[in-house]
């Protein structure tokens, strides 16, 4: 999977093309990794603005979670994760990586693409709503665990 022909996804209230309303969910993310996942982004402004913008604005309403304490439920930058892609029908498992750990035939995405930003913070169960290559769609966490 590559941030090409995938446009970003928007986590703000509003309709999608299915037309429901989707509210921003609650994000968590470790303390540890606000800073981290704040410089990926602002490094990323020039090469992929509107991912970097979506990851800055994702991480500025997270919740600040203590290192160590972060529930096993919460997507986060090594964890496996499931989805649903709700107006495709499709279920895909991932991991979310750095950047320089993607490898799209191992299924690591980093959290530099639009699905990767989307879904990092979010708990299982939750959902947000994304355009993915030109579609509106919303993303459903399905499962999530440690080690991708």
């Amino acid at each position: 999977m590559t941030a090409r022909g995938i446009a970003s996804c928007r986590s703000n209230s509003g309709n999608t093309a299915m037309d429901h309303p989707l509210q921003s969910p609650p994000l968590l993310i470790e303390e540890s990794m606000e800073s981290v996942l704040r410089r990926i982004a602002e490094r990323s402004l020039g090469q992929a603005p509107e991912v970097a913008q979506r990851l800055l604005e994702e991480i500025d309403r997270a919740e600040l979670v203590a290192d160590g304490q972060m529930p096993e439920d919460v997507v986060a930058i090594g964890s496996s994760v499931t989805y649903r892609d709700e107006s495709g029908g499709t279920t895909q498992g991932i991991g979310i990586v750095m950047p320089a750990e993607a490898d799209p035939a191992r299924r690591r995405v980093s959290v530099m693409t639009p699905v990767g930003a989307a879904l990092i913070g979010l708990r299982k169960g939750q959902r947000i709503a994304c355009e993915i290559a030109g579609r509106d769609t919303v993303l459903t966490v399905l499962d999530v665990g440690r080690g991708s």
